[in-house]
């Protein structure tokens, strides 16, 4: 083969030779004799060229020892050294080869000077380095060839495991050495054979002596030992110089420390501890100035192994170092240029800067450096937080890494792990110190001395100094910048193109790690140590491009640490800086940034490989930038990497990540294919976070919900059906995958969810992802519409009972619900119990229990989803140190035995503790698909439900399955909770859907049927619904917060019960609409209620089953609860007595004692206790409820439930009650214009206590009825009656009221204090209360008003309607304790008051004929137009489908209906909604028409009993009975009489006229009366 000159050509042959002579060897056993015969010829010839040219050597420099190949993949490396080793393992197993090294190595042992190591030592090499250095130009093959095969196994020591060929060569290779050129070669290649737990043992076995002659471990030891006696011997001797340390002796030393690093570093970690039992010697040679100074650092780097052999080491090398090695002495002007006295000591210093910087290397600084870093690294007491170490500290800041960019180097090598080292000391410091508080108080009145230099070094911590470096800009921080300032593209090329790549690699992690240390101790002490002081990011801010160069390292990818330290100086400058994104807009690698970050991720999803730890995962790191930085103010460093326009405001951007290469379009693309679920599960999760974040966000909703509708990508709605209901990893095995899965399904349902509830209905795109979200929730994953584009769901067409049974499985919804019914990790024990019965379980639950390892910095940390878990190596640490305390001897005298069983323990607690934050996690995760789940069925059920046929059905069959799922044993509380919320919500729905949209309106005519014939469950549905109900507030594992929501879910399924016909629209309108369609047989009120009537008595029986259960819990919270937990079990008690047909639940109830217990809670409780209570109104509500209590067992239960409560002494304790809260101030005007505290707390009062307590007076005087008229002495009447006199204030302020400016809750109070004294005050003979008077004033301030003022002049519709009822109502009560009076008392009333008579002044204050006159006209006035509105609102009902668009229109607006119409609603809606609002208010008229018939009949009554007793007098009499009637004189008294009946007649004739068809009501007995008050008043006409 023909080379030519070129040495690189010729080089590469010899390899090939090389390799051409393997493989014939390799084959040389399958060939024939013949060709065997040419093959050893061929062998031969190869070898000797190989041997002649030193091909090994030729490797080394151009291949193995090239930056290309040191600097190359991990994996290329590993291959590339496995083909290598099969090549040298090949070649050292054929005979052939073995002959030709043996050769060699005799020609070595010939060629080089000899090394003899006699047992004196005295021997020593010459002083003349010209034949070494000639020697060394032209290494000995043989030496390559050991040095090729330490190159081979350094980096891949596993290579080694049963390679015999190998160790045969090694030990042909270590005999009879006689130079220490082969030696130190050999011994080098030891070393890397000992780079592993095997190798290292069997290296060891081969120097214990046995196997060489000359080559073992005494070797070395007496070899030190040797030089230490001599130099001691010469220091004694007092020679001006010691002897000199020779090459051979220290390159051989130098050899052997490193096989000795080596076996201690890998050896077994037991069996080593009784290899080496005396290690003193190693430290003996450090302090001699004539030890060459890589001597002293290969004894350094040897002791340094030393450290993790055994505790007990550590503080033994501690003692040695100050023994035996040089000091650091650190005067008071370091750093300032140090002075050399003649008496200068041999220091580190010294060896630094006048030996190791006169030759430009530093192998003992390096070393000691190293070895100190080690040492402080294993220390645990912080107590002194490092001040100890002050002067080591000194040392490197002033003397090693403040001149280290000035000082010149002969090898860049070294540059860099002086670097490393120095980086070390500062990150470790930074990190194993904290700052306290009296730091701050120190540095701050430094600062205010003229020279903060002169600080006492003793009073200096390492911690402090490092962060006022930093935060004034000075040494360190200005030559880290200096490391990290070339940028990240010089860095790249020098990491490729050189040797010291890798420790240029390592200070950049370690520049990137100290600034994120500093970053996080800053902001504590920055506010007080300004000015001299500023936070780091100030300083940083200072020069942009600093900041532009750390955030830029995001693009170094050899190493991931680096990336993942650029991100988190990312996120926390984006915390700090408010300009971040301005700053780095100015820069010119805005888009270079904003695509490396994307690179990163996206190579980051196309990893093969599960990171373990997410806090080392760059993916997650950067999705967690992201979602921190959305709400952050705008433009920030989301909106930045994700590409949103920052030109324009954020909000109108319109996002294209197809054409913009970004952090969202990597994140859309992984979210559309979820590549690799298994790796990639956190990036899933956190992309549906993210995404869920920028919708939720009002900047980034817009263009984000925009960007998700479109037909790309639709909401990733078709994960439902991947995902969404795949099922779960299991837990044993895949736990992390598992509540990964569980959040990844979380987010989307809550991405889902939000889309339902902000999705613009007027967009076909988000109308489009709505359906289609529904139908594969509700559906079977194919949307189908029908013609309406009503979503059809196939499931859904029969009865609710048959849909439970059969459709449970087979729509998403309720299988998304089954994913998350499983029972969840028991996380709610306290670790006591699960502690006790682990040793050190005590300690442990010492420490977790402990308040001050809640706080930064303890055992426990918040997670990235914000979980509050272990910190196991903390957890770990605080461990060992507590053992240590409580066993002080452990660590210094513990055997063996008692350390492993002390760190078996610890393995359990960690275990215990990995196992506790999984669980923990696991049941976050449950509980956050759960609020997801809800959140989706909740929105659907509340704004999206119109869009699904059988809207009943589906919404029982969520509320079916919500109470089965909050029921199941597996259920936790928490989950119980949210599961009764969607109960509720799907309850209140099922209400609502029974009144407001029933599905009638998809047809084109609306009907008078439609108002009633609303679709209700059947019983059976009803029956189950009540049962899982009472099964639920039953469970086990019960709270008074969930029962507080199963308590409103009971409510709410009672009023559902409650009608079946719409309660705001009496029977009697409804039976006049139905007239005509009852013929079709479809409708039968009778059966209605038929049905009505059933369901409540099966109500009341599944009730009485589970009686003593519910009733036990309910009185529990009523008595022993909360407020609100009063509250809501009181009206839980109040529903039940509601639906007691059988007066089961008042004997309960009475039996138990809980209606005393009620009478005593209203009799002890003062408003005033709560005045200034953090909630005074919840007691108040709880009062209230009470009340309402009592008083429907009063109005229940009739006369018997009232009868009960006034035998405990109702009366007693109302009145105490009203004594109490009765502090009254001023008049009772219920709405003053002052809106202060006592105005609120009187309306309070008003509201919550004084109407309760008179309604329930009220209603307890329903007894008095029973009683006998002339027994005055009857009980019930004494104590009315004694009650309204104890309260003559009250009764008094609310009978001079001013009725034309009372509002609802005046008109109330009034009316129920007219309705007390009307009926007990007739027993009372006394007149001094004046509550006649008031009465009586009361009659002339109504009676005298007209119509128009009794129907108010109330601006809202339905407020006038209510004051125009409340009005005719008092009127009513008013007329019937004067009618009572009349036909009772024999009280006869005047004709009008014009009389001048004495006895008329007296009786002024009384009603007059006239003044009831008048009232009837008013009364009559009022029924004819409420029977004229009445009946043209039937007739509009009847004609509804003609009614044009205006018209509906019109009366939606004037009923206040705005809100309950969309203007997307069709005319049917309006048209079904108008229709029961007029149904509504001719109920209304109805009722009205009702109560002024009872009014007018009142009046007439009085007339007719007026006129009766004057026509019954004798004809003679009549003119006295006149006058006696009027009080006057018999000229006025027919005067008076005359005009009052001439104005009555006109009044009663239209009262005659009429009609039953308008008003409603059967008139006959009413007219009648009519027409004889009509005949007699004109008998007076005609007198």
């Amino acid at each position: 083969m023909a080379i030519g000159n070129d040495q690189m050509i010729e080089g590469c042959m010899h390899c090939v030779r090389l390799a051409w002579a393997v493989h014939l060897m390799i084959i040389q056993d399958v060939t024939d004799a013949r060709e065997t015969t040419n093959d050893v010829r061929n062998i031969s010839s190869c070898l000797e060229v190989v041997f002649s040219s030193n091909v090994f050597q030729y490797l080394l420099n151009t291949v193995l020892r090239t930056p290309a190949y040191q600097n190359d993949d991990e994996d290329m490396i590993y291959m590339y050294n496995a083909y290598l080793h099969k090549l040298i393992t090949s070649f050292l197993s054929h005979p052939l080869a073995r002959d030709k090294v043996k050769e060699t190595k005799e020609k070595a042992m010939t060629a080089l000077s000899p090394y003899k190591m006699s047992g004196s030592h005295d021997y020593v090499l010459d002083g003349n380095m010209q034949s070494q250095q000639t020697t060394e130009s032209a290494p000995q093959t043989f030496v390559s060839l050991l040095e090729f095969v330490s190159e081979i196994y350094e980096k891949e020591p596993e290579l080694l495991s049963g390679n015999d060929v190998l160790w045969t060569f090694v030990k042909f290779a270590g005999e009879d050495h006689t130079n220490f050129q082969t030696l130190v070669a050999f011994l080098k290649m030891l070393s890397t054979l000992a780079s592993s737990e095997e190798g290292a043992s069997k290296v060891y076995e081969l120097l214990q002596g046995r196997t060489f002659r000359s080559i073992s471990w005494s070797t070395l030891f007496d070899c030190l030992s040797i030089y230490e006696e001599k130099f001691k011997q010469s220091l004694q001797s007092a020679g001006p110089i010691l002897p000199e340390f020779q090459e051979g002796d220290a390159k051989a030393l130098v050899a052997y420390l490193s096989v000795l690093r080596k076996v201690v570093e890998n050896g077994n970690p037991i069996e080593r501890k009784a290899w080496f039992p005396d290690i003193e010697p190693l430290f003996k040679l450090l302090s001699y100035e004539n030890v060459p100074p890589y001597l002293k650092g290969a004894l350094r780097n040897s002791i340094s192994t030393f450290i993790h052999v055994s505790p007990n080491l550590k503080d033994t090398i501690w003692g040695f170092l100050e023994q035996y090695d040089l000091p650091v002495v650190v005067g008071p002007q370091v750093g300032h240029g140090t002075q050399m006295m003649a008496s200068q000591v041999y220091d580190m210093r010294f060896e630094l800067n006048e030996v190791e910087a006169r030759s430009e290397h530093y192998p003992s600084t390096i070393s000691f450096l190293n070895l100190l870093n080690a040492l402080i690294a294993e220390e645990r007491d912080a107590a002194d937080r490092g001040r100890r170490f002050i002067g080591i500290f000194r040392f490197i800041y002033d003397h090693v890494f403040g001149p280290f960019p000035q000082r010149a180097y002969a090898d860049s090598s070294e540059k860099w792990q002086l670097v490393v080292a120095c980086l070390q000391h500062f990150q470790m410091i930074l990190s194993m110190y904290d700052i306290k508080d009296e730091d701050i108080d120190v540095v701050v009145s430094q600062s205010q001395l003229s020279a903060p230099q002169s600080t006492p070094l003793q009073l200096q911590l390492p911690v402090i100094e490092l962060l006022k470096d930093f935060m004034s800009g000075k040494t360190v921080f200005r030559n880290i910048m200096g490391i990290l300032l070339p940028g990240v593209d010089a860095i790249i090329a020098d990491r490729t193109n050189h040797t010291y790549g890798l420790l240029l690699e390592k200070a950049v992690l370690l520049s990137l790690e100290i600034i994120i240390l500093v970053l996080e101790k800053d902001l504590s002490v920055s506010d007080f140590w300004r000015p001299l002081y500023q936070p780091f990011d100030v300083i940083l801010s200072q020069d942009h491009n600093q900041i532009v160069a750390l955030l830029e390292y995001i693009r170094y990818d050899f190493l991931p640490q680096i990336q993942l330290r650029s991100i988190k100086i990312m996120s926390i400058l984006s915390s700090r800086m408010v300009g971040l994104v301005p700053l780095l807009l100015k820069s010119n690698s805005v888009s270079l940034l904003v695509e490396d970050y994307a690179a990163c991720l996206e190579l980051r999803s196309e990893g093969c490989q599960v990171i373990e730890n997410s806090c080392d995962d760059p993916g997650v790191l950067i999705m967690q930038l992201l979602i921190d930085n959305i709400g952050r103010p705008a433009p920030n460093i989301t909106h930045f990497l994700l590409k949103f326009d920052l030109d324009s405001p954020v909000e109108r951007t319109v996002l294209q990540p197809k054409f913009n290469y970004s952090c969202l379009k990597v994140v859309l693309d992984i979210l559309e294919m979820l590549p690799k679920p298994d790796v990639n599960a956190l990036l899933h999760e956190f992309g549906f976070q993210l995404l869920y974040e920028l919708c939720s966000d009002p900047l980034t909703c817009g263009p984000t919900i925009d960007l998700l509708s479109t037909k790309k990508y639709r909401f990733f709605v078709k994960h439902l059906d991947n995902i969404g209901v795949a099922p779960l990893p299991k837990r044993n095995s895949t736990q992390p995958l598992r509540i990964s899965s569980l959040h990844q399904r979380a987010w989307l349902l809550k991405l889902l969810a939000l889309e339902l509830h902000v999705g613009n209905a007027t967009s076909s795109s988000h109308r489009e992802v709505c359906h289609s979200i529904v139908g594969h929730l509700f559906g079977r994953g194919e949307t189908e519409y029908d013609s309406d584009n009503k979503i059809l769901h196939p499931l859904l067409q029969s009865s609710p009972e048959d849909t439970a049974s059969r459709a449970i499985g087979r729509c998403k919804v309720l299988e998304l619900l089954e994913i998350i019914q499983f029972r969840s990790p028991d996380t709610t024990v306290k670790h006591s119990e699960v502690l006790s019965h682990i040793k050190f379980g005590p300690v442990a639950d010492d420490i977790l229990g402990n308040p001050a390892t809640y706080e930064k910095g303890g055992v426990y940390y918040y997670s990235e989803r914000g979980d509050r878990l272990i910190d196991l190596n903390a957890f770990r640490d605080t461990l060992w140190q507590k053992c240590n305390l409580d066993n002080p001897q452990l660590s210094s005298f513990g055997s063996e035995v008692e350390l492993t069983e002390v760190r078996n323990n610890v393995q359990q607690l960690l275990r215990w503790a990995w196992k506790h934050n999984k669980n923990l996690e696991e049941q976050a995760a449950q509980l956050h698909m759960l609020t997801g789940w809800s959140q989706i069925v909740e929105v659907s059920a509340s704004r999206r439900i119109s869009l699904m046929e059988n809207r009943s059905e589906i919404l029982f069959l969520l509320l079916d399955t919500s109470l089965n799922a909050s029921s199941s044993p597996d259920c936790s509380l928490k989950m119980a909770v949210m599961l009764t919320q969607v109960s509720i919500t799907c309850m209140a729905k099922l209400r609502d859907e029974r009144f407001v949209s029933p599905s009638v309106l998809n047809s084109d005519t609306v009907t008078c049927l439609d108002v009633i014939m609303t679709k209700r469950l059947s019983n059976g549905a009803c029956h189950s619904i009540l049962f899982k109900i009472m099964m639920a507030i039953l469970r086990h594992d019960t709270s008074e917060a969930l029962r507080r929501r199963q308590y409103t879910l009971l409510l709410s399924y009672f009023q559902y019960c409650q009608h079946i016909l719409d309660p705001d629209v009496p029977t009697t309108v409804l039976q006049s609409l139905l007239i005509d369609e009852q013929d079709s047989g479809d409708l039968d009120l009778e059966k209605i209620d038929q049905d009505q009537a059933e369901l409540a008595h099966a109500n009341l029986s599944i009730l009485r089953k589970e009686a003593q259960s519910i009733l036990d819990l309910a009185i529990k919270d009523a008595t022993q609860g909360s407020e609100s937990g009063k509250i809501m079990a009181l009206f839980v008690l109040d529903a039940m007595i509601c639906i007691d047909h059988e007066k089961f639940f008042l004997g309960q109830l009475q039996s138990r004692g809980f209606l005393r217990s009620c009478l005593m809670n209203i009799s002890n409780v003062s408003y005033q206790d709560n005045m200034h209570s953090i909630d005074p109104l919840q007691r108040l509500c709880a009062l209230e409820a009470e009340l309402a209590l009592l008083l429907r067992i009063s109005h229940k239960y009739g006369k018997s439930g009232a009868q009960i409560l006034f035998s405990m002494g109702a009366f007693e304790h109302i009145a105490s009650c009203m004594t109490h809260n009765m502090h009254i101030k001023g008049n009772l005007r219920r709405f003053d214009t002052s809106f202060g505290k006592d105005s609120f707390a009187d309306v309070h009062r008003q509201r919550m206590i004084i109407s309760p307590l008179l309604r329930l007076v009220f209603s307890l005087t329903s007894l008095v009825e029973s009683s006998d008229f002339f027994e005055v002495k009857n009980k019930v009447v004494r104590e009315v009656i004694d009650f309204v006199k104890g309260h003559q204030l009250l009764f008094d302020q609310v009978l001079h009221q001013d009725v034309s400016d009372a509002d609802e809750l005046a008109m109330e109070q009034i009316n129920l204090v007219v309705g007390i004294l009307s009926k007990v005050w007739p027993y009372e003979e006394g007149a001094e209360y004046g509550f006649v008077q008031g009465l009586f004033g009361l009659m002339h301030t109504l009676f005298s008003r007209d119509s128009t003022f009794l129907s108010s002049a109330q601006s809202d519709f339905q407020k006038q309607r209510k004051s125009e009822l409340s009005a005719f109502r008092l009127c009513f009560s008013l007329s019937s304790y004067l009618y009572f009076l009349v036909k009772k008392k024999s009280l006869r009333l005047q004709v009008s008051n014009n009389s001048t008579d004495y006895s008329a002044l007296v009786g002024q204050q009384q009603p007059t004929l006239s003044l009831l006159g008048y009232l009837l006209n008013s009364v009559t006035t009022a029924l004819e137009n409420a029977a004229e509105e009445k009946s043209i609102l039937l007739n509009k009902i009847q004609d509804i489908n003609e009614l044009p668009r205006q018209e509906v229109d019109e009366i939606i607006n004037m009923c206040v209906l705005e809100d309950q119409v969309a203007s997307s609603d069709n005319i049917q809606k309006r048209r079904y909604i108008t229709m029961v609002e007029m149904c509504r208010i001719a109920g209304n008229r109805d009722r009205l028409i009702t109560l002024v018939l009872l009014l007018a009949e009142n009046l007439l009554n009085i007339f007719l009993i007026h006129f009766q007793n004057s026509s019954s007098s004798s004809s003679s009499e009549s003119g006295e009975a006149v006058k006696a009637l009027t009080y006057g004189s018999k000229e006025e008294a027919v005067e008076d009489l005359d005009s009052f009946c001439s104005k009555l007649v006109p009044i009663l004739e239209r009262l005659e006229v009429l009609r039953e068809d308008k008003v409603g009501h059967n008139l006959k007995v009413f007219q009648r009366l009519a027409s004889s008050l009509k005949e007699l008043s004109i008998q007076k006409l005609t007198l």
